[in-house]
């Protein structure tokens, strides 16, 4: 399976529009961790590959380990692995990378205003739009991970 073109050669400004957001995202105060938990679950649902590599590669380094990683596409059967807010998190993500089944549920939206306020609820939305443009342009241009 070949790679196709590469989106910042052939459309550079767009390609650059994407960086700004992603920019934001790298900036925002969400912790790191909790942003790769993100970037990995929405990646493993939309099967992206480069994504889920570069993630859990970017995860590790910033102190994730395997076993939690290993089982982040399980997390409801992982028990507690997982803290609460983690587990609101990646029910979250879920919800919104698979927006057309339902949308982000009220009870899923009142239980993330309650637990981390308006403004954290907001900066996981934006991390999951975001990640969620990454994987349809790595999907969509057959990217893949090196070996």
């Amino acid at each position: 399976m070949e790679t196709r073109f590469k989106m910042a050669t052939v459309e550079p400004a767009g390609y650059k529009a994407m960086l700004t957001l992603d920019s934001y995202v790298v900036n925002n105060p969400l912790p790191q961790l909790q942003k790769e938990m993100i970037r990995i679950r929405a990646s493993q649902i939309n099967g992206c590959a480069y994504c889920v590599n570069m993630h859990t590669d970017d995860a590790r380094k910033h102190g994730e380990n395997d076993r939690r990683m290993h089982l982040m596409s399980v997390w409801r059967e992982a028990g507690d692995i997982f803290t609460e807010e983690e587990q609101l998190i990646l029910a979250i993500t879920e919800e919104v990378t698979l927006i057309s089944q339902h949308g982000l549920s009220d009870a899923l939206y009142e239980k993330a205003i309650t637990l981390m306020g308006k403004e954290k609820t907001a900066q996981v939305i934006m991390a999951i739009i975001t990640i969620n443009a990454w994987n349809r342009i790595g999907v969509s241009l057959k990217m893949h991970p090196e070996l």
